[in-house]
């Protein structure tokens, strides 16, 4: 029973498959190969943006730190939830690759910047002139961390006020196949046409060995990011395996297939925690996290049965009170089954 992460599965078979049939011959490096641009034109048929750039790296941590340093200055402020992966997670990489960025971090209800406190905070950021970081740029998190999406309206409205101060906009979308499964709206409409500049378009968490694409949606925006992977080293010299993968879980539309499979078992089991006693959500569940709030007792014994998930936070120990609500982080993923949900439900109650 495995839920502490959607990095945990292994690779989906269509990608495994693509990988082993690019394993074969030789081409050019470094993205000169057919793999590599048939990528790019996918992606740009995909979000109906015929001139978008398209950069692939091996991790979201590379796709999201080069994408803020091609969008700011190193005195410039990244405004961001406060529980952003770039704000959590990735160990200070977006202010290394931007050269000093400072993160200014917004409030706001279950992941989502509140759009009134954004405003603020941006109105607030730089009233000192040379003493403070000026403005620089927004990064919205969708899905959020917290599980749950910002639909096209919550984009635009998060853009439309970064517009105002002049600030582009970049959306790390690591797990943005989860939003759009539970949108079922056009990949446009959630990105370039709600106002976003720059997209971090995950494949990792999603059925693939370890690929990234960078969607940037104004080319003249595209020689600094391409500068930039290669300044940071993360320039592949085969870059056909990672074209290959992203190819095999685009083909037939299986990147939304894998999602929608991990949405619907985060749902089964959402319902399914909502009904035992004591059971609550701390987050409401749309996309494939589930944060849940049980008994300490049930905890403990759903672990001892050997379920894998992770206390949210993590330093709530499991020897105390038992009827103490503590919260935790399930994830599922595409390869997440109907029986692994029901054993861990079965468990619970």
């Amino acid at each position: 029973m495995h839920f502490a992460s959607d990095n945990t599965s292994g690779v989906a078979p269509q990608v495994m498959a693509a990988l082993n049939a690019a394993n074969e011959g030789h081409v050019p490096s470094y993205g000169a190969d057919a793999l590599s641009d048939a990528v790019r034109d996918k992606m740009r048929d995909l979000f109906d943006a015929p001139e978008a750039a398209v950069y692939l790296v091996a991790t979201g941590t590379a796709a999201n730190a080069l994408s803020c340093a091609a969008l700011t200055n190193p005195w410039g402020a990244i405004f961001c939830h406060r529980n952003a992966h770039i704000e959590e997670d990735e160990c200070g990489a977006p202010e290394f690759y931007t050269g000093g960025s400072k993160l200014v971090l917004v409030d706001g209800p279950h992941g989502k910047m509140d759009p009134e406190e954004l405003r603020r905070t941006i109105e607030h950021t730089g009233r000192g002139g040379i003493h403070n970081v000026e403005r620089g740029m927004v990064s919205i998190t969708n899905a959020t961390e917290a599980g749950t999406v910002h639909n096209p309206d919550d984009v635009a409205q998060l853009t439309e006020i970064a517009q105002e101060f002049g600030l582009p906009v970049h959306m790390d979308g690591s797990r943005i196949a989860n939003a759009l499964a539970r949108l079922g709206c056009r990949p446009g409409e959630l990105t370039w046409r709600a106002g976003v500049d720059v997209l971090s378009f995950g494949g990792t968490k999603n059925g693939c060995m370890g690929v990234e694409a960078v969607v940037i949606f104004d080319p003249a925006r595209a020689h600094e990011f391409e500068v930039r992977r290669k300044r940071g080293g993360h320039l592949f010299s085969k870059n056909r395996f990672l074209a290959a993968q992203m190819l095999g879980y685009l083909a037939g539309g299986a990147w939304l297939e894998t999602a929608r499979h991990a949405n619907r078992m985060a749902a089964r089991l959402a319902e399914g925690i909502e009904d035992i006693a004591g059971g609550s959500l701390l987050h409401p569940t749309e996309a494939n996290a589930v944060f849940a709030t049980l008994p300490r007792a049930l905890h403990r014994r759903a672990q001892e049965a050997g379920a894998h998930y992770y206390m949210w936070p993590f330093d709530q120990p499991l020897e105390g009170d038992d009827d103490e609500p503590l919260t935790a982080r399930l994830v599922c993923s595409w390869a997440t089954t109907e029986e692994e949900v029901d054993d861990l439900l079965d468990i619970l109650r």
